[in-house]
């Protein structure tokens, strides 16, 4: 059996919103006199809700709770999302494609609330057929608890199922799942070495992520 769904990750792979957490968490540092990094915001990327808000409470020596740091976090997001919202050049044009073929759904480590928003407003709420958040399970991304938990909903094995991914955290979860892994890192947070060679396929713009690719990467783990 081939490749049988299709399962999105969406901060990063959608939509080009690394940049707005990045400086989301930039000015909340900066208000409370502190230094928000660009090797911070790498541990951050790609965890659970309650993963990246322990980095944050960590890494700038917070005396604040999980709860606190969360929904500070939120409000600036999705503030920034309603103003704009940075969807990637051929995401859209991807799900729908892929909609045509497979299975599709999305698996994101992200709060609920910035999941909704997104896809409230960029209409795919209508186009997904399960949408796992990550307040819904126990171990967020590198675990691959949410993937797993979006193919038993689907009722497909991990082994016909292929993934996207930004992140070396999402690239990890992915594998664990035992699942086929397509890179698709923005431009502005390459991935390092080690993390793209996890992946089946790497793209720079999901204008690349095709029906096509995802048949070539099948057919090349055919016997």
């Amino acid at each position: 059996m081939g490749i049988e769904a299709v399962i999105y990750d969406m901060d990063g792979v959608l939509v080009d919103s690394e940049v707005y957490w990045d400086q989301a968490r930039v000015d909340f540092a900066a208000e409370r006199g502190l230094r928000w990094t660009d090797a911070m915001q790498r541990q951050a990327m790609g965890r659970s809700t309650v993963g990246w808000a322990g980095v944050m409470r960590d890494e700038l020596a917070l005396d604040m709770s999980l709860a606190a740091i969360i929904a500070e976090m939120k409000a600036r997001v999705i503030a920034q999302y309603e103003q704009r919202m940075p969807t990637r050049p051929g995401a859209l044009e991807s799900v729908a494609a892929m909609q045509a073929h497979y299975r599709i759904g999305l698996a994101s480590g992200s709060p609920t609330e910035i999941i909704k928003a997104v896809l409230r407003i960029t209409g795919l709420d209508r186009q997904f057929e399960v949408m796992i958040y990550g307040d819904e399970v126990g171990k967020g991304k590198p675990a691959p608890d949410i993937y797993l938990e979006a193919l038993r909903q689907l009722g497909v094995a991990p082994a016909q199922s292929l993934g996207i991914e930004d992140s070396a955290n999402g690239l990890r979860a992915l594998k664990a799942a035992g699942m086929y892994a397509v890179a698709a890192p923005s431009p502005e947070y390459p991935l390092p070495a080690d993390a793209l060679a996890l992946a089946d396929a790497h793209i720079t713009t999901l204008e690349d992520f095709t029906v096509e690719l995802v048949q070539s990467i099948d057919a090349k783990s055919q016997p």
